[in-house]
């Protein structure tokens, strides 16, 4: 059984981690009804005697005593990971396992990458040697971070570059949040593209997720529970709404950030859970990434609402494939139909068969615009393990040209600061940082913009679409 590591980053990296452990655990209670620490479990988890002097010796089979999340938790400022010790969490995660300071990165990426980086690089570099040191088969790290701050887009995106040097041939998963238009963070454009280099060169796989396409998914939720279309089966206390955190009121974020964790949750369930055609991590950077720097895969889940303590009829099987393709449901503002797809995976979870998958894969080819070279470039897995409270789910990875117009988007915004210099001065001031940095970052995104263009290139027009089924949300 192989295992992996999660670190989380800054605010927002430790608030997706926090809800990601959470449901994680929830899953597994709710298939381990008798409480053994089992391949599944032993996957994210360690099993630590506490009873033992020292660290705790890890028990390999047997009865639970106590299980330890296999994460890495940092963050420049101590508020998240304190509220989150403070929370029902707090015994989940090893206190030896935190990197935390007091006065934050300022927004700035510089002074995560390059001074949190340089101060805190030996630290990181022995607390993740521990981590893998308590694995057998190491398989994969993954990082969850944001893009518009100051710690999880610089001191993120340094570990990322330490994850390489030091475990070169372990694969590195980027879960990385970017900045809406409409930031109130002004230097987020430049947060951005200066990370933007560095998950172009170091990352094997990156999921890009928008602020603003999570706001709209549970806006849209929002907005049917309300209406009553999603009938009163969304309950008070449901996985839509419920927080690891140590909170009484619900924050704005906690929904978004459930949606990502949903994500990971579905990315991790052949790694956590038996099924009769179960995905290996490594296939999906083998499978879905042909060119090195062209690894950013748009991800949709469906049904959105997932997270809710809601059953999805059977019946919607097949909308549940039509779904995974069609915009509302991409987790950037993307409409990958009528873009180029260099691969797809699908990961189906629940009682679907491998011909459910295959009929419906045929059914929707011809309105989906693959490159020439790769026209049956799909991965599929089948995980046997439902979420809690549903028959079936999908997550569905393309490997697309749709993502560019997000990239597009964020160098108009990253120019419209360069060309009036505006706030570099924060950035000059810190030590190993200077304005060739900027210009480097820039030209590694518009490179990465070119290549999409090439491919596009490539295209030969819309396709046509599949027999309609009747939308649901």
């Amino acid at each position: 059984m192989t295992q992996s590591v999660v670190v989380q980053v800054g605010q927002c990296g430790n608030q997706i981690g926090c809800r990601f452990w959470d449901l994680a655990l929830r899953e597994h209670a709710a298939v381990n009804k008798k409480g053994l620490y089992d391949e599944a479990l032993c996957s994210f988890f360690r099993n630590v005697d506490t009873r033992s002097d020292g660290d705790g010796a890890d028990i390999s089979r047997g009865k639970i005593c106590s299980l330890k999340a296999r994460a890495l938790l940092i963050d420049m400022e101590e508020g998240v990971v304190n509220e989150i010790l403070q929370g029902p969490l707090r015994d989940v995660f090893d206190s030896k396992q935190l990197i935390t300071d007091v006065s934050g990165s300022g927004n700035n990426w510089a002074v995560g990458h390059k001074m949190y980086g340089c101060r805190y690089r030996e630290r990181i570099i022995e607390k993740l040697r521990k981590t893998a040191e308590h694995c057998d088969c190491l398989q994969c790290f993954f990082v969850i971070h944001s893009m518009g701050g100051g710690t999880g887009s610089g001191l993120g995106t340094f570990v990322l570059n330490v994850l390489e040097e030091e475990f070169p041939e372990v694969y590195r998963f980027v879960t990385s949040v970017y900045p809406s238009r409409e930031d109130d963070v002004i230097t987020s454009p430049y947060n951005s593209v200066l990370a933007m280099k560095e998950l172009s060169e170091h990352a094997d796989c990156v999921l890009p997720i928008e602020n603003e396409s999570l706001f709209d998914i549970v806006s849209k939720i929002n907005q049917m529970t309300k209406c009553g279309k999603l009938g009163s089966s969304v309950k008070q206390a449901s996985l839509v709404t419920s927080s690891g955190m140590k909170t009484t009121k619900e924050k704005p974020f906690d929904a978004m950030n459930n949606i990502v964790a949903n994500l990971l949750l579905n990315l991790t369930s052949s790694a956590r859970f038996e099924g009769s055609l179960n995905m290996d991590l490594n296939e999906i950077t083998m499978n879905l990434v042909p060119f090195p720097r062209l690894h950013y895969l748009v991800s949709s889940l469906t049904p959105l609402y997932t997270l809710a303590d809601i059953n999805v009829p059977s019946r919607r099987l097949d909308q549940m494939f039509s779904d995974a393709f069609s915009k509302d449901h991409q987790l950037i503002r993307a409409d990958p139909k009528h873009c180029l797809y260099l691969a797809c995976a699908l990961l189906v979870r629940g009682n679907v068969h491998v011909s459910d998958l295959r009929r419906n894969i045929e059914r929707l080819k011809p309105a989906l615009n693959f490159v020439s070279w790769n026209q049956e470039g799909w991965k599929t897995g089948l995980c046997s393990v439902p979420p809690v409270g549903h028959s079936h789910s999908l997550l569905a990875m393309a490997n697309n040209t749709c993502v560019k117009p997000t990239f597009l988007e964020l160098k108009e915004r990253f120019m419209r600061l360069f060309k009036k210099k505006a706030h570099l001065h924060h950035y000059l001031h810190t030590e190993g940082m200077e304005q060739s940095c900027f210009s480097e970052a820039l030209s590694s995104l518009s490179d990465l913009i070119e290549e999409y263009n090439q491919l596009d290139a490539m295209n030969c027009g819309p396709a046509v679409d599949p027999p309609r089924l009747k939308i649901a949300i």
